[in-house]
């Protein structure tokens, strides 16, 4: 296709992968950075024709840059959305995920955009719910905030995401919107802002964790990812769909296995042992990464993304060979040393 798209947040991970395939596929890009002293570093990562790339700086919180970052485009991927390592309260990470995707759609609405595509997550999905006993859940499923146990990124997306639809209701005619829903996103780095869930392959590799927790996550390749996004700005008839973006549930023990046996020497530090569950309670208290995710000992989360498959033909590539890809990006690029 032919136009102009805006993808916000142009120096994160994902985003990145979509904007090389939305210029592949003839999309010009304009794209959302909060200091344009980081254009010429992006443009670097992405290597994509200078002709085809803009950037606008704009930020989540403040109206600056954004009805000048929309002109003239007719189709909007809102990937931006702060995801930190560390722990953090609701107040700090709700606020600027819900008020920017509210942003977003009323400058889109305002410029006339035709398609608006919103990044969520399976967190507004699988979580705040009781043991699922094998069942996968589905694009029907919300997460339920007000259930204990629910972190602070959790409860932003799923607060984003509502709210969206919410204002989309209520003023969004006569502009299409849905929703992507990624699971844990793998695949190569292109720079050093790279996908929090990355950072759990590169603990394995460098043998920063001593075993591994009863923790898993469904897979998904950020290079499939930006597939699922082109599809979802491209296909008609999508208003108001919900797409899951994922594959298999893995636990983090299957990971280090498939580490070790694709990577050989490589894959030294990758622990062989498991970590008792009150050994990783314990690291918690002196690490928020880890804080973030003490909470899943156990748990099974398992994705079903046959909807997606069927309404718009996508499919993720073998969870294996993602993992693969990670571990080997992160080696050359000297983010971990073996």
């Amino acid at each position: 296709m032919s136009g102009t798209v805006l993808v916000t947040g142009g120096s994160g991970y994902i985003a990145g992968f979509l904007i090389r395939q939305l210029v592949e596929r003839g999309w010009t890009v304009n794209t959302t950075i909060r200091n344009l002293a980081k254009e010429a570093q992006v443009r670097a990562t992405l290597g994509v024709a200078p002709e085809k790339l803009r950037f606008f700086a704009a930020d989540l919180e403040q109206d600056a840059g954004w009805a000048e970052a929309m002109a003239g485009c007719s189709h909007v991927a809102h990937v931006a959305s702060p995801f930190p390592a560390g722990a953090v309260s609701d107040d700090v990470l709700i606020p600027p995920a819900r008020d920017g995707a509210l942003r977003a759609l009323r400058f889109a609405k305002a410029a006339g955009v035709k398609r608006f595509v919103l990044t969520s997550s399976v967190a507004a999905i699988a979580y705040g719910h009781p043991p699922a006993n094998g069942a996968a859940f589905t694009e029907r499923d919300w997460t339920d905030i007000n259930a204990p146990g629910v972190g602070a990124y959790i409860k932003s997306k799923t607060v984003a995401e509502r709210a969206a639809r919410d204002w989309m209701a209520e003023h969004g005619a006569g502009m299409e919107f849905c929703s992507v829903n990624p699971s844990a996103v793998l695949g190569p780095v292109l720079s050093d802002d790279y996908s929090t869930s990355i950072q759990f392959v590169q603990r394995l590799l460098d043998g920063s964790v001593p075993g591994f927790p009863r923790i898993g996550f469904a897979v998904v390749d950020v290079r499939d990812l930006a597939d699922l996004h082109v599809r979802a700005l491209e296909t008609p008839g999508l208003d108001g769909e919900r797409f899951i973006g994922g594959g298999r549930f893995m636990q983090m023990e299957e990971v280090g296995a498939v580490l070790r046996a694709r990577l050989g020497d490589k894959a030294r530090k990758v622990p062989k042992r498991r970590v008792p569950d009150f050994v990783l309670r314990l690291m918690a208290l002196f690490d928020g990464s880890i804080r973030q995710v003490v909470g899943e000992l156990g748990r099974v989360r398992a994705i079903d993304p046959g909807h997606t498959a069927q309404v718009l033909g996508w499919r993720t590539r073998d969870e294996e060979q993602s993992i693969v890809d990670t571990a080997e990006s992160l080696i050359e690029r000297g983010i971990v040393k073996v």
